[in-house]
């Protein structure tokens, strides 16, 4: 029996892992309000990703190839190479190239030796592309190459994927090099790369997981060797650091560090939850028996073809323990490494009967950390087999979407079958329980996955979830045992093996990695029949965080509001979640409508499907949707990609498997969330990208803007905006003279919400308003003039940092009081044009990323957001000044929660600009006064919430944010 490894034995690798959240929160003993402490060093949610690329130039690709692309009918987007990040049909139905072998290999090197110009390769470049895979997608298939670089291979880029099907080529991605000439050999030594490498990453003492020569292709200077190194530190702990870095192996310089820490017979059964203990937080035990064979004493058979022998069986024989060919489980309440079978794995079991006790200790102790000096042990037991169990269930439903032997899945024997073995998930059973628990809380409210290429085994790090003062307020559970958490990990490690070969990783700025993430977390829990009835079946993270709606999220994606227009709305946090929530929302439309076409399906054949025993053409629409996501990774040959790079890439799987039958479903579901076919995003990392709403498949409604005042009369320089949110958002048409977009917006069929702004006037909401198709509307939009813009003439004095940012007329600014209690803390506004009758205000408590520049350049916390305020009014006269707070009479004081939150933290959807009506005044000046801020005015974060004597967790004594108060708007209008 071959015993798991320390978490990542040595290999060529590239680490990229994915935190579901990331919480860092202030120190747990309470400061008195009126005493400002320093911030955490990394706020809740942050993000500390530091992958940078040093290589320098870019090529363009040259007219011959753009020529010829076109003439080929086809749609190009080009990479830093000058050769295609992407090909894709440009014609309805009509493939790249056709005519060509039924053999998909044969296919492939066929159109790669016809079309070297397009693909801007010499024939050297050309002869250079080895085989990679060729993975089948349906009656199609992913054949992918890589180039050799003289006796190195492609480290990092040099990718070519196509799509093949019945001797045609639908689809084309690349990362190719246009030349494969042999770099000039390394002079450095391996040993050299790693102090250069570590030094760069600033590790003191790395832990050398992989280090091998390989090619790195530039722009400028050809291919250079480099070394491929793999290092990091505290790998199974609270924080773990993991970077790989390719180190020019002449000249020592890092070419590129990618930071790889991304912050669910004689038989075997496993008790465990299939999705999560009772949400009502009881100690039920509603865990089911699972056996891997059938048997009269198992609630349900797990076996399938993706696991040939039982889940604990290893080198041909049971360990009898939480160890097996596809994962390992151990208890990390130290974060100590490394682990052995029969230490730190589950207590042994030899009649492989995994059923161990679960007494729910961490809710019923109330996060006491005695629990684990108690006999019970905090359930340790019961929590590895429980992980174990839920890591192999995804094994073997990935398994039957395509994740296998040949696309770099993660087992110890690949049993011939293709890929590297030895790189079973290693899954670490609350991690940092003991040393990752109060005062700084770096091991609680997270989870993350660290995946090495294949071959290199990975690491998932689940955590105890407690409330933490004025960051995150969880319930006091266990991560191992919420299958959306741990299902929602594990597929970071499918994307990034998938996703750009078996070393290249996963760069996604714009957050699919976090959507496919939740996606395929639903997924797996909807197919098995373990979800919830209703809206809840569409939630992450319920159990952890209390919330049976949004959950970890903004929003539910089965009810989001969210487009391509607003794809970085929150910045808050670890932003790609949010931005994620766009995809995730676009590819719930797609679902449902593939479902609304080829059915829901039975409860037993969902389940067939889920455990491959019915080819996807035979399933309901959402097995054929969550099929068409896993062969779009393949498809996908570059690392970094944006969302129009992955609607390209499912289109292209369409065209593949299902020879296009869902194009126009897929096209106007698209066009619908702002991805139609005139979106563009410049690289992966655009946060301003150009939404649109057309469709190859629709007649859209031509909807031209028209503003106007409380006159009716043109408001000029107005835009408007699809969807609920205005700051960071991008528009779709305006009435600005300056700028190069129309007043007329291309819309296909459907429901939309609006906002429209503009300087002077603060902006507005448009309901839900229909358009049909080829109907042309006027979409007529009132915008008063707001009488507290500063825009308009009106002035600011008051309390804390930047005042005239509250009077901006724009969402994506906010004024601050910092460091003293909030409460009274006010802006006072001298409306322009003298005294004014105000029938209304608008107030957004909206938070903003943080300015290196300003004096409020810090990373804004949601608790600082503005919860109650109250308006007052006065009138300049010869004897009153409205200077002091004596002139000021009170015209409208908020509800308690005017900006209203709950458990576990405040979300942007709750802080969005809101309308208040309020007594007809009159007035020459409006003082906008602060009562509460989430953190002093929401009750779910008041009081002492758990039994952890170490941390305090009630915000208004416990925590900084006691003495901060963010405000983005106060707008004030006569009607």
């Amino acid at each position: 029996m071959r015993t798991p490894s320390r978490a990542l034995p040595a290999a060529t690798a590239m680490l990229l892992a994915t935190a579901l959240v990331l919480t860092v929160p202030a120190a747990a003993q309470a400061a008195p309000v009126g005493t400002a402490r320093a911030e955490a060093a990394r706020a809740p949610g942050d993000d500390d990703h530091q992958t940078k690329d040093n290589r320098r130039g870019r090529v363009a690709p040259t007219e011959r190839q753009r020529d010829l692309a076109a003439a080929a009918g086809a749609t190009a987007r080009w990479n830093t190479f000058g050769t295609p990040a992407s090909l894709t049909p440009a014609g309805v139905g009509e493939p790249l190239a056709s005519g060509l072998s039924a053999d998909p290999i044969v296919a492939a090197r066929a159109y790669v030796d016809g079309h070297h110009d397009v693909l801007g390769l010499t024939d050297r470049g050309a002869d250079a592309l080895e085989l990679l895979t060729s993975a089948p997608l349906g009656a199609g298939a992913a054949v992918v190459f890589r180039q050799r670089f003289g006796d190195l291979v492609a480290g990092h880029d040099g990718l070519l994927t196509l799509g093949v099907r019945d001797g045609q080529i639908w689809y084309v991605s690349s990362s190719l090099a246009r030349d494969a000439a042999a770099p000039e050999p390394a002079t450095l030594s391996a040993a050299d790369a790693v102090r250069l490498a570590a030094a760069d990453a600033g590790i003191a003492s790395p832990a050398v997981m992989a280090n091998r020569l390989v090619a790195v292709p530039t722009a400028d200077r050809g291919a250079r060797a480099a070394y491929q190194v793999t290092l990091g530190a505290d790998l199974a702990g609270a924080d773990p650091v993991a970077y790989t870095s390719y180190v020019d192996a002449r000249d020592g310089g890092v070419l590129l560090r990618e930071d790889i820490v991304d912050n669910d017979h004689d038989t075997a059964d496993w008790s465990a939850f299939p999705l999560s203990p009772p949400t009502d937080y009881s100690s039920a035990d509603t865990r089911q028996k699972w056996c891997f064979e059938p048997s009269r004493r198992c609630d349900f058979v797990i076996g399938t073809s993706a696991s040939p022998y039982a889940w604990d069986v290893l080198d041909g024989a049971p360990t009898a323990t939480t160890a097996g060919n596809n994962s390992f489980a151990v208890h990390n309440w130290n974060s100590n490494d490394p682990f052995t079978v029969g230490t730190e794995t589950a207590t042994a079991r030899p009649g492989r009967n995994y059923d161990y006790p679960w007494t729910n200790q961490w809710q019923t102790a109330q996060c006491s950390p005695a629990v684990f000096d108690t006999t019970a042990r905090n359930d340790i037991d019961a929590a590895r087999a429980n992980l174990f169990a839920l890591h192999n269930r995804m094994h073997d439903w990935a398994y039957h979407l395509g994740f296998t032997e040949k696309t770099w899945n993660m087992q110890d024997d690949n049993f011939g079958r293709g890929g590297l073995g030895e790189d079973p998930e290693q899954g670490n059973a609350q991690a940092g329980g003991i040393t990752g628990g109060p005062p700084d809380f770096a091991a609680r409210d997270n989870a993350n996955q660290i995946t090495p290429p294949d071959g290199e085994a990975p690491i998932t790090n689940m955590y105890l979830w407690q409330p933490i003062a004025g960051s995150f307020y969880a319930p006091c559970v266990d991560g191992d045992y919420d299958m959306s958490v741990v299902g929602h990990e594990y597929t970071h490690a499918i994307t990034n093996r998938m996703i750009a070969g078996p070393d290249g990783g996963l760069s996604s700025p714009q957050g699919m990695s976090e959507s496919w993430s939740d996606l395929s977390a639903m997924e797996y829990l909807n197919e098995n029949g373990y979800a919830p009835r209703g809206i809840r079946a569409y939630t992450i993270g319920q159990y952890v965080t209390s919330d049976p709606i949004a959950g970890i999220r903004n929003y539910n994606m089965s009810a989001s509001p969210l487009n391509y227009s607003s794809v970085d709305y929150d910045f808050v946090g670890l932003q790609v979640h949010a931005s994620g929530e766009v995809w995730s929302a676009t590819n719930f439309d797609i679902r449902s409508a593939l479902v609304k076409r080829y059915g829901a399906g039975t409860p037993s054949l969902q389940k067939a499907c889920a455990n491959g025993k019915v080819p996807v053409t035979s399933c309901p629409g959402n097995r054929r949707w969550a099929q068409l996501m896993f062969d779009s990774f393949l498809l996908m040959a570059n690392s970094a990609n944006s969302m129009v790079d992955a609607r390209d890439a499912l289109l292209g799987a369409d065209l593949v498997r299902f020879g296009g039958a869902n194009q126009p479903l897929l096209w106007n579901a698209f066009a619908k969330r702002g991805l139609g076919e005139g979106a563009v995003s410049n690289g992966a990392a655009d946060v301003n990208p150009t939404p649109s709403f057309s469709s190859p498949y629709a007649t859209e409604a031509p909807v031209t803007f028209r503003p106007v005042d409380e006159h009716g009369k043109p408001v000029p320089n107005a835009k408007l905006i699809v969807g609920n949110y205005q700051a960071r958002a991008v528009a779709v048409a305006d009435t600005d003279p300056a700028t190069a977009l129309p007043d007329t917006v291309q819309l296909v069929p459907g429901s939309y919400t609006f906002i429209a702004q503009a300087p002077g006037y603060g902006e507005a909401r448009v309901a839900a308003t229909s358009f049909h198709s080829g109907k042309p509307a006027r979409l007529t939009v009132r915008l008063p003039h707001n009488l507290a813009s500063g825009n308009g003439g009106a002035t600011v004095t008051g309390d804390g940092i930047n005042p005239a940012r509250l009077v901006d007329d724009d969402e994506a600014t906010n004024w601050a009081s910092l460091g003293s209690a909030v409460a009274g803390k006010q802006v006072t506004v001298d409306l322009a044009g003298g005294a004014q009758k105000v029938r209304r205000v608008q107030v957004s408590a909206m938070l903003r990323p943080p300015i290196a520049t300003d004096p409020d350049g810090a990373t804004q916390s949601r608790f600082s957001a503005l919860r109650q305020f109250r308006v007052q009014a006065c009138t300049a006269s010869a004897t009153v000044t409205c200077a002091n707070a004596a002139d000021f009479r009170t015209v409208f004081t908020s509800r308690p929660d005017a900006f209203p939150s709950v458990a576990p933290r405040p979300r942007a959807p709750e802080l969005i600009v809101r309308s208040f009506d309020i007594r007809p005044t009159t007035a020459t000046h409006l003082r906008f006064e602060v009562l509460t801020n989430q953190c002093t005015g929401g009750p779910d974060y008041a009081g002492e919430q758990d039994a952890d004597p170490r941390a305090a967790t009630d915000c208004g004594t416990a925590s900084p944010q006691a003495l901060n108060v963010r405000v983005a708007e106060f707008q004030a209008y006569g009607s």
